[in-house]
């Protein structure tokens, strides 16, 4: 597998014939200035944790030009249908249940945050409930992206469940857990292989570095990978 990060929390995942985006927030992303077209590239899905503008950032514009197929919640869904995005190329879900992806499947499971879309009157429109997305290969590693989110007691529920290999997870304080609470998170519930923190080093009010997360990580045998913006790295 091979995952690359482009700041804040999107990612793009390549297993098997996949080609997967996560929450791509590229245009306007602090941390990403070289627009969406590129991560966009054979792009096959299109995955959403939640409603938010530096989450579902340029998915309308992406799905349009590629045709992937949308994996989110069905307010999401819906929302991006409004957008212009045909249906056939939805695939909508919510917590507890898991989605044929066509060579994967996601699971939705819990995030502690919320979730809407803020309209140019200063609205907003409601998009359903945040989750937790784990992704599950037949012959490659799983991936948990928990999204935006704090700690919570069911994260242990999750390993339980998926015993994801790979976690990707959210450091940057004020808005999701900080870096220390995140590594607890990582020690006290999961078995992972590999994790990689995300939400931090973009807007001036989260945390610029991954400090207190590879400090509160010392002593685990899970590998903390801070990969290089844009550079796709193998796991």
């Amino acid at each position: 597998m091979r995952i690359t990060w482009y700041g804040h929390s999107a990612f793009r995942l390549e297993a098997g014939d996949a080609r997967i985006l996560i929450d791509p927030f590229l245009t306007g992303n602090p941390g990403w200035n070289e627009g969406w077209e590129g991560p966009a590239g054979g792009v096959t899905h299109v995955l959403l944790t939640h409603g938010h503008s530096d989450h579902i950032g340029d998915a309308a514009a992406i799905l349009k030009k590629t045709g992937a197929m949308l994996v989110a919640n069905f307010e999401v869904c819906m929302y991006l249908a409004g957008k212009g995005v045909a249906g056939g190329q939805l695939n909508p879900g919510n917590h507890g249940g898991t989605v044929d992806c066509g060579g994967f499947t996601t699971t939705f499971v819990n995030a502690l945050h919320s979730s809407s879309w803020v309209n140019d009157d200063g609205s907003n429109t409601y998009l359903g409930n945040p989750a937790g997305l784990v992704l599950h290969f037949p012959n490659d590693k799983s991936v948990y992206h928990m999204g935006d989110t704090d700690i919570f007691g069911d994260m242990a529920l999750v390993q339980e469940l998926h015993r994801p290999d790979i976690g990707i997870v959210p450091i940057g304080d004020r808005f999701t857990m900080g870096g220390a609470v995140a590594a607890l998170a990582c020690k006290r519930y999961f078995t992972f292989e590999t994790a990689i923190p995300c939400h931090y080093a973009s807007f001036p009010m989260v945390d610029q570095n991954a400090d207190k997360f590879v400090a509160g990580m010392e002593g685990s045998t899970t590998k903390v990978l801070l990969p290089e913006r844009g550079k796709a790295t193998t796991v």
